[in-house]
């Protein structure tokens, strides 16, 4: 039978029309959604996404990609980012440093409230000081007091431009010693060495952190917050041999500037509903992430009053920018 051409287009449209327009978006080819983590495999904020990412496709009916994009103390991934089409496809993962770097650099590519657009502050991270198994000391004190006896020979290695690079400076400066502080392009390199005895130790999150110290491969001497982590009990914080010593990390969500109010909320709900699932929040907080899984406005709020803090310890540190 020939069919009249207009019969055969209404034909090869109708099965279209007949599922509606919902079902006809989603049988079309769906863009990846990228998760950029402006720092090397390995780090807190990488592990972060890639527990993320399965649940995050499956919650949005779309491929969840992490593009790790290291580099320039996480300016070059940030970059990419601000300068991404305002879509909802390309989403940054930011972290510590996102609030540092201004106080660290002359001058950045982008501003960092300004070029973006506030998701979500995703968790807050409890942060560890951990040393080589060889090194000879257990406590922040025995630590002090091994470098006052060795004057520039002991090392700590850590991420240029976060707060476990300006942790190690506190160290420095509040104790009075004489240390290293060698800064690595990402956090998972400076682990690396630090697991290989290259540097004597670090500042780090408990998420990169636990499973080495849970087999013997690192020793925790401290943690980093005002209070004892519930996952290490045991260990005191650096605060209570240095007193007002403080420093943690945290996780945000950032798109472009200019993210239509639809797309942050729709983004936000999804990332707020894989965080609440239990098996999500027992895993992460089995590792030293307390969720947060905030609005828009708490994130913008939150960075509002990071930026001169870290400003402040910036200063405190002795640091100049670049």
């Amino acid at each position: 039978m020939i069919v009249p051409r207009i019969a055969f287009v209404l034909l090869a449209v109708a099965p279209a029309a007949l599922v509606g327009p919902h079902a006809w978006a989603q049988a079309q080819p769906a863009r990846a959604l990228r998760l950029v983590v402006p720092a090397a495999p390995g780090g807190g904020t990488d592990i972060l996404a890639r527990a993320l990412a399965p649940r995050l496709a499956e919650t949005l009916g779309h491929p969840v990609v992490v593009d790790n994009r290291g580099g320039a103390a996480t300016i070059a991934g940030s970059d990419h980012v601000a300068r991404a089409p305002a879509d909802g496809q390309t989403l940054l993962m930011a972290s510590t440093p996102h609030a540092i770097n201004p106080s660290l650099f002359a001058k950045l590519p982008f501003d960092p409230l300004r070029d973006f657009t506030p998701v979500s502050l995703l968790a807050t991270v409890q942060t560890v000081l951990v040393v080589h198994p060889s090194l000879p000391v257990d406590s922040v004190k025995s630590l002090i007091a091994l470098a006052r006896a060795r004057p520039g020979q002991l090392s700590a290695g850590s991420s240029a431009g976060t707060s476990q690079f300006l942790a190690v400076e506190l160290l420095r400066t509040q104790a009075g010693i004489d240390i290293v502080n060698v800064p690595y392009k990402g956090a998972g390199a400076a682990l690396t060495d630090t697991l290989g005895g290259h540097v004597q130790f670090q500042v780090n999150t408990l998420v990169a952190t636990l499973p080495h110290i849970e087999a013997g491969r690192l020793r925790a001497i401290a943690v980093c917050g005002p209070v004892r982590s519930a996952r290490l009990p045991k260990v005191p914080t650096v605060a209570e041999t240095l007193p007002g010593f403080e420093s943690a990390g945290w996780y945000g969500l950032l798109g472009p500037a200019g993210l239509s109010r639809e797309t942050v909320n729709r983004l936000a709900e999804a990332f707020r509903g894989v965080l609440s699932e239990p098996a999500v929040r027992d895993r992460l907080s089995g590792q030293g992430v307390d969720i947060v899984a905030g609005t828009p406005e708490v994130l913008a709020a939150f960075l509002a009053r990071e930026i001169p803090k870290w400003a402040a310890v910036v200063k405190a540190a002795g640091l100049r920018p670049e």
